[in-house]
Parts: structure tokens; C-alpha cells; sequence
């Protein structure tokens, strides 16, 4: 569906402030995928899954509302043809068979998808269901909105795209958006937390208006979500060689921000969903996008595996969304992963933290230099690796060293199939605390293999030099 969410288009100053208030606040990971969480070993108090009676008649009414507002806008005020439906267009998206991949734009399918599902998640997640009772509301307003909000043909990636991203983002945010408002403080700086929790998460800021919380003091200290953030705000220059021919092809350097976030201990709470998040949120001067990354992982399950009290080992299963968009190089995927997450403790000034990680692609957008349709990306399913370790000596110097690596099929696109591989390593020095200095190293590297093209092998090695600030809160 070529016009799909063009809404989003309209919307999109909004959706950059949501972007940049993120990760300029909470967010961080490592490019080009998220960095998994570290085993650590302090406690923290569990966050409640729910604290409000399920309030389903409004999580419903909020679900449409969320369908209701961009067709209005894009029916009334942006006037788009897609957005003329009627009862022949209905019974003709309500046939499977009429199903269609569509070539909407990479943002509006890897981002617009996502964040619109994010909303249908989030009418049931405030409203007092838990995460797996929240989850088919992004299933099923995704479908509502492909069968009767257009008259374009129903796309499987859309519904691929707008329930899974959508659930992983809507967790993601509405944890976020509790942990920013304090239900002890008053004030201007309670009106901003507010306000700043309703951009991160527009239906439970709308909840809290509804329920009478806003800016309210109610309850006690215990209420709010006491869950730890550890966090990594990252400034400096950037230099990502756009040719594909190698290091020494060229490039520019120009500034990037990078804000890295990890949410909560995979260590302390591994029966519960998202108790434990890693996000990424990257963005710096480049031609093609404002925002170049935004990468979320979060832990549905885990198991504490370990041996010995030095050695500590964890198995987590984890749901994950990718989304890279940067002059060289682009990819949005989500995926399933076992990671086996594992610290070794050898003294007080020594420590290597490890993690492996595969699982399924679930579905991925793939750069395809031929087009296909007039797409530049094919979509396909795959299986995904990860591997790396990051000693910490004195916890003042840290040096890391990550690979990921995935193989997808086309299912819709040029007939092909691809191996992406990312390298990266990172040295950091603490040279006072909370401050330091760091680089580095890595690249991207595509290969696509093609039944009617010649083959695709490109590699995009790219350099980061900063200043890094760190904090826990």
C-alpha cells in the first residue's frame, strides 16, 4: 500500500521530538544492534505490573481513537485517495486472498508501523491489562486499520510489523513514561515529567488525565516504579564511509549524539516481561534522516544458569526491534533471541562481562540497489547471531569487541538472499567520574546474492570519537 500511514509524513516534527526526547533522556545500546544488558548484582525492588482495575470499554474506545484520528486527517484534511473507503473497498480488504505486500517508504513501514501499534498496545497496557493481555490489541488494531481505514489491499508486513514493533515499542515506552512521572512531587517540575511522559507514551498520558493523576499527589513513594536506569549520553564526531568500497575509499566526518539506555537488572526479575530493556537512540548530521538508530531488546523470560558465585550465567529470551537509517546504510528488523549473558569476576579491579545470542528474524528490510517495484528494500525472514565480551579493569578502562551477524530470503522482492555482518570495538577511558572519553572502530557489511543480478558485496567501515557521560537513576 503506497500511501499507508502517510500520516505519519504530516506527523513526522512530532515523532522526531518523541524520538529526540527519548534519547536524549533515557536510551542507550550499541550501534549498529543494541549492546545486551551485563550481569550486575544489586537489588532493586520489582516494578508492578499493574496498579489500576482493567478498565476494558475505555482501552477499547482509546484503541479506536487511535484509528480513527490519522484516517480523519488523512480522509478530511490531507485529502489522500487511500483514505476513501466504503463498503466495496471493506469486503474486498476482508478476503485473505486480496492480501499484498506493499512498497511503502522504509520509514513509514520500519517506524510509522511500529509507533502506530505502539498506541493500540498502549489503550490496553494503561488500562490496567498486563503485557501478554495487552498484546493481540496491537494485533488486532493493526488488522482494523489494513481491512477498513484504506482502500489499498491489506499487507502482511504491515501486520508483521505494526503488532510486533508495535508491542516491543508500547512496553517499552509505557515503562518509560511511569518511570519519568514521581507521584510524590508537585510543582513545575512535576507539570514537566508529566508532560514529558505524555509524549513518550500518549495513551497513558492520557490515562493519567482520566484517572484524576496528573500532576496529583497521591499514593506513596512505593507506588512509583523504583527500577534502576543506567544510562550512557554519548557527544562527538562520526565518519561512515557511504561508497561501500572500504576504509580507505573516503568519508566525512560530521557530529552525532548517541544515548544508550539499560533498564532494569536481567539478574532480579526474570519471570516478568521487559523487566529488563536495552535501547539505542542515535542522531547526527547526515543527508537521509535525523534519526539514525533505534534499537530496543527486552527480556520475556530468563533463567538463572550459574555455577559458582564469580561466575554468574543467565539464559534470556528476548524480543527485539531494529530500526538503522544513516547515509550509508539502512536495515529494520525484529527478531526472537536466546542470549546466554555471563560475568566473570576475578577481583575487585578486574571483569569481563560475555553474551551470545541467536534466534529468528522475524521479518527484515534489506537494501536492494535494483528495485523492486519501485521499493529500494526487499523483506524477508532470516536467523540472527550475536557474540562479544567487554573487559572492565579498575572500572576505569573498559575495551569491547561485538559481532552480530544475520542471514535472510527474500520472500517479497528481486530473488535473493543476504548475509549482513557488523564488527564494532570500543575502548573508553573514565578519566573522571562519569566522564569519559572513547572510540570506535567497526563496520557494516552487506552481501546479497541474486538470481537475475549481479551479486551486492559492500562494506561501510565507519569511526566514532567522544565524550561519554554516565549516570544511574
Amino acid at each position: 500500500m503506497m500511501h499507508t500511514h502517510t500520516c505519519f509524513t504530516h506527523l513526522r516534527p512530532l515523532l522526531l521530538l518523541y524520538i529526540f526526547i527519548i534519547s536524549t533522556g533515557v536510551l542507550f545500546a550499541q550501534v549498529p544492534f543494541h549492546r545486551l544488558p551485563v550481569v550486575r548484582h544489586s537489588a532493586q525492588d520489582s516494578f508492578k505490573d499493574t496498579l489500576i482495575k482493567k478498565k476494558f470499554g475505555r482501552a477499547v474506545g482509546e484503541l479506536l481513537i487511535a484509528e480513527l484520528t490519522p484516517w480523519i486527517f488523512d480522509r478530511y484534511v490531507a485529502q489522500k485517495d487511500y483514505a476513501r473507503i466504503s463498503w466495496k473497498t471493506v469486503g474486498h480488504n476482508l478476503n485473505p486472498g486480496s492480501w499484498t505486500w506493499d512498497n511503502d517508504p522504509f520509514q513509514t513501514n520500519q517506524f510509522g508501523h511500529p509507533y502506530h501499534g505502539s498506541l493500540f498496545y498502549s489503550a490496553f497496557r494503561s488500562n490496567g491489562y498486563t503485557f501478554w493481555q495487552s498484546a493481540p490489541a496491537a494485533v488486532v488494531g493493526s488488522y482494523l486499520w489494513e481491512t477498513f481505514a484504506e482502500n489499498q489491499a491489506p499487507a502482511p508486513n504491515d501486520l508483521i510489523n505494526t503488532s510486533f514493533g508495535g508491542i516491543v515499542l508500547g512496553e517499552m515506552t509505557y515503562r518509560f513514561s511511569n518511570k519519568i512521572v514521581n507521584n510524590r512531587q508537585r510543582g513545575f517540575k512535576r507539570q514537566a515529567r508529566e508532560v514529558l511522559g505524555f509524549i513518550v507514551n500518549p495513551m497513558n498520558g492520557l490515562n493519567r488525565l482520566l484517572d484524576g493523576k496528573w500532576g496529583k499527589v497521591y499514593g506513596s513513594p512505593k507506588d512509583r516504579d523504583s527500577t534502576r536506569i543506567s544510562a550512557e549520553l554519548d557527544l562527538g564526531l562520526r565518519n561512515v564511509n557511504e561508497s561501500g568500497k572500504g576504509l580507505r575509499a573516503g568519508g566525512h566526518f560530521g557530529w552525532y549524539g548517541r544515548a544508550r539506555m539499560l533498564y532494569g537488572d536481567p539478574s532480579e526479575d526474570l519471570k516478568t516481561p521487559f523487566s529488563n530493556i536495552a535501547v539505542t537512540a542515535e542522531f547526527g548530521q547526515d543527508d537521509s534522516t535525523n534519526v539514525n538508530v533505534i534499537s530496543v531488546y527486552g527480556s520475556l523470560a530468563g533463567w538463572d544458569i550459574s555455577i559458582k558465585d564469580n561466575i554468574r550465567n543467565l539464559l534470556i529470551l528476548s524480543a527485539n526491534y531494529d530500526y538503522i537509517h544513516n547515509r550509508a546504510f539502512f536495515y529494520g528488523g525484529q527478531s526472537v533471541k536466546f542470549n546466554m549473558l555471563s560475568e566473570y569476576r576475578f577481583n575487585k579491579n578486574l571483569k569481563i562481562n560475555t553474551s551470545f545470542g541467536a534466534g529468528p528474524i522475524l521479518l527484515a528490510a534489506i537494501p536492494d540497489p535494483y528495485l523492486f517495484k519501485g521499493r529500494n528494500y526487499d523483506y524477508g525472514p532470516g536467523f540472527a547471531i550475536n557474540g562479544g565480551g567487554t573487559i572492565s579493569i579498575f572500572n576505569k578502562i573498559f575495551y569491547g569487541i561485538n559481532y552480530r551477524g544475520g542471514w535472510m530470503i527474500t520472500v517479497n522482492g528481486n530473488n535473493s538472499h543476504y548475509f549482513l555482518h557488523a564488527v564494532s570495538s570500543e575502548l573508553s577511558y573514565m578519566f573522571i567520574k562519569g566522564f569519559s572519553i572513547c572510540a570506535e572502530p567497526g563496520y557494516f557489511r552487506l552481501e546479497g546474492n541474486y538470481k537475475d543480478h549481479p551479486d551486492v558485496d559492500k562494506t561501510y567501515p565507519y569511526l566514532r570519537v567522544s565524550t561519554r557521560y554516565s549516570v544511574i537513576f
